[in-house]
């Protein structure tokens, strides 16, 4: 069979739209995606078997080294919502303040809130056929729902440009209103703080901590975009505030949220050095600012970013990378951007 025979055959075995409810790219690999997926598939195959097993009765997921190695090695679709709400405590939380959620959304009008969290709702994934305005139910009343009621949960926070994604795939994942939003919390209050508030001084720290990392472990990429003078914030941005969600394959997002849910914001380091260091070669080759711009938006794409169970090498590619490293990092440039202003 030739080439262009083998793609339109994978092109009428896979689904046009994916078990998201997102439509694939005109320019997707179909043949690539369907040769990966043969084997990805029988690997998670196995992990359902083995979390079944684990998460027997309906007791709370519980952190431990077990359910660590198990979650770096994938959580299957059918447990991904109760790990996600056990490891990150979200589950406690929602256990601690039943109606809470439903108090938040009959509290007090906030019509600039509201405004704001509207305003974002058709831009909210448009490729996703669950949030059209078409689809029975439409999401969009759900995910209007979620950040209304963080917004009055959060009002030093409110609504920031970046959390109706993160809250679209977690209501994707949960089918849930008020575990989506309990996840959020989760997310905005515990694991990434300071990230979506007024100032994002978290947001900015952490950008500035993967300059650090980066001219540690990736002194020729630090060199290069030192002599271009390119910003960190202009490349990573929307890595961090999105979370890698419209950046990255769905699978691939999840399989880094898994850790994220479990482990913490280091996850986000990991996965950002691992993309670079792997793109190292092609990064060097760039001759101009604009062009190291454009080698960044390369890394995101392809082979090595679809092949989640692969990419997942996260925690072997950048090395050690200790919390304490982290939290030196994190200190140091919080204190050199506030003394900037």
């Amino acid at each position: 069979m030739e080439p262009s025979e083998r793609a339109q055959a994978a092109r009428d075995r896979v689904p046009r739209i994916d078990p998201y409810g997102f439509e694939r790219p005109e320019d997707f690999d179909y043949a690539a995606y369907e040769e990966f997926f043969s084997t990805y598939l029988v690997i998670l195959t196995r992990r359902a078997i083995k979390w079944s097993k684990l998460l027997k009765g309906s007791g709370r997921v519980q952190k431990s080294m077990t359910v660590k190695r198990y979650i770096r090695k994938g959580v299957p679709l059918e447990h991904r919502a109760r790990v996600w709400m056990g490891v990150s405590g979200a589950q406690a939380q929602m256990d601690r303040n039943p109606g809470y959620y439903h108090r938040l959304l009959q509290g007090q009008r906030n019509d600039s809130l509201e405004e704001a969290i509207r305003t974002d709702m058709n831009r909210t994934f448009p490729d996703n056929v669950k949030f059209r305005k078409s689809a029975d139910p439409c999401l969009q009343k759900t995910l209007y729902n979620v950040l209304l009621a963080y917004g009055h949960h959060n009002q030093g926070v409110g609504y920031c440009q970046g959390m109706n994604f993160i809250a679209g795939y977690l209501i994707l994942i949960t089918k849930n209103e008020e575990e989506s939003f309990w996840l959020l919390d989760a997310l905005i209050g515990r694991i990434l703080p300071d990230y979506y508030s007024p100032a994002m001084l978290g947001l900015k720290t952490d950008q500035e901590v993967l300059g650090e990392l980066v001219r540690t472990k990736l002194p020729a990429v630090a060199a290069l975009m030192d002599g271009h003078g390119v910003l960190w914030t202009l490349l990573v941005s929307r890595w961090f505030i999105c979370l890698f969600v419209d950046i990255l394959p769905v699978e691939t997002v999840l399989r880094i949220w898994d850790c994220l849910f479990n482990e913490g914001s280091k996850i986000i380091f990991r996965v950002a050095l691992t993309l670079i260091k792997q793109h190292q070669a092609l990064i060097l080759e760039a001759t101009s600012f604009a062009d190291v711009c454009e080698k960044f938006k390369e890394l995101t794409r392809g082979r090595f970013v679809t092949e989640c169970h692969t990419f997942m090498q996260i925690f072997s590619e950048p090395g050690s990378l200790s919390t304490s490293t982290i939290t030196r990092l994190r200190e140091r440039c919080r204190a050199k951007l506030l003394a900037q202003g």
